[in-house]
């Protein structure tokens, strides 16, 4: 349960950020590793940790460009912990794994990355010569056969279930893109920041029915790192810790194409709140995961803040998710607006808002508690952040 003595967030970093960034992946993870350095008042030296997700995948240089050696090598850290993992309830897997090292006493300071490079990668394919795998493994067996090649693809299933069995629309779901939108336009690091107007939602392009061009988030180069440190270092801090109050995983079973099973999300919410003191009528801001838009709407389920089944009409009118509504979401305009950056990039903002240092993205009020989720389908872990 929350506690004192839980491991905080001491610093967040984060690199350039951009369709394209004419930077070598490991030179923008060590750009965000030093900015969280600064943010937390830490040196190099201090470091005696580090993990990353996915680490380096050969098959995949474009999502995992960079693994912990290679920054344990040219930062020179001494490392007593390190971990590089691919399989993980979803991205937060690295944050979870640092919470436990530091609370063994395994590291003090741990930096935490997340690097990808995928907009390069489609510039500059030469740069990225990943290993071709052999054949389907794994979950890949009951989905490729079926041409379902996209994350699109099965979100787009789970979302026209969602429609058929509780009545949501279209209009309901574009709420998430027309608010992740504006509140990019606030965002200068953002990707897109001109608005979109729910006729422009409506109208756009679509990618796998009933998702369209704006449902999407979009590819980016970008690095971000977070240091996950020892309660007692709080004081030594050049900024206010953030404590890791809770964090929680599940992985309830792998989806065939044909009879998807319940989203991890759901099992994952329930969990959050058991082990916690702290309940969903405490929140004040939620940073949740909008790979896909409908993703956003099965977190605000899963997290408690409406029945489920009743999301779409939570989103109705896009008033509860706005800067100024009882829920303000992905409050620096998400993966949809500000580029993907695999769920990072919630955790930066929601310790920034915390902190009341958020800059042109702040929300003008007190906050003290952030929830945040990564992952969708399959894939899910949550957080609570608290600034005591």
């Amino acid at each position: 349960m929350s506690s004192k003595s839980d491991p905080i967030i001491s610093g967040v970093g984060q690199s350039a950020v951009g369709k394209f960034v004419d930077r070598l992946p490991l030179l923008l993870t060590i750009d965000a590793i030093k900015d969280a350095l600064d943010n937390a008042g830490l040196r190099v030296a201090d470091i005696d940790g580090v993990a990353t997700w996915p680490g380096r995948v050969e098959t995949m240089l474009d999502m995992g460009p960079v693994g912990c050696d290679a920054v344990i090598d040219a930062l020179g850290i001494k490392a007593t912990w390190y971990n590089g993992a691919f399989e993980s309830a979803a991205q937060y897997g690295p944050i979870a794994g640092a919470v436990a090292a530091v609370q063994q006493g395994w590291a003090r300071h741990v930096v935490v990355f997340r690097t990808v490079c995928q907009g390069s990668a489609r510039r500059k394919p030469e740069l990225f010569p990943s290993v071709q795998p052999a054949g389907l493994s794994g979950g890949m067996e009951h989905i490729i056969p079926y041409h379902a090649y996209s994350a699109a693809n099965w979100t787009a299933q789970m979302a026209s279930r969602h429609f058929h069995d509780y009545g949501t629309t279209r209009e309901q779901l574009g709420q998430v893109a027309i608010n992740a939108r504006r509140n990019g336009a606030l965002n200068p690091r953002a990707i897109f920041r001109d608005p979109i107007t729910m006729e422009d939602y409506l109208s756009a392009r679509m990618i796998s029915s009933p998702l369209c061009l704006f449902d999407c988030d979009t590819l980016s180069d970008a690095s971000t790192a977070i240091i996950v440190s020892a309660a007692e270092t709080g004081g030594d801090l050049k900024n206010v810790p953030i404590r890791i109050d809770a964090i929680a995983q599940s992985l309830p079973g792998r989806y065939s194409w044909d009879q998807p099973v319940e989203a991890a999300c759901y099992p994952t919410g329930k969990r959050l709140w058991e082990l916690s003191d702290f309940t969903v009528e405490d929140v004040d801001i939620g940073q949740l995961y909008d790979g896909f838009s409908f993703l956003t709407l099965q977190w605000i389920e899963a997290l408690g803040f409406c029945p489920v089944g009743e999301g779409g009409r939570y989103l109705e009118g896009g008033h509860r998710i706005a800067r100024d509504g009882v829920f303000p979401i992905n409050t620096n305009g998400g993966q949809i607006a500000a580029g993907r950056t695999h769920a990072f990039g919630y955790v930066r903002e929601a310790v920034r808002q915390l902190r009341g240092q958020a800059e042109e993205t702040q929300i003008d009020r007190d906050l003290k508690l952030a929830v945040t989720g990564a992952g969708g389908g399959p894939l899910a872990m949550a957080m609570l952040l608290a600034r005591d």
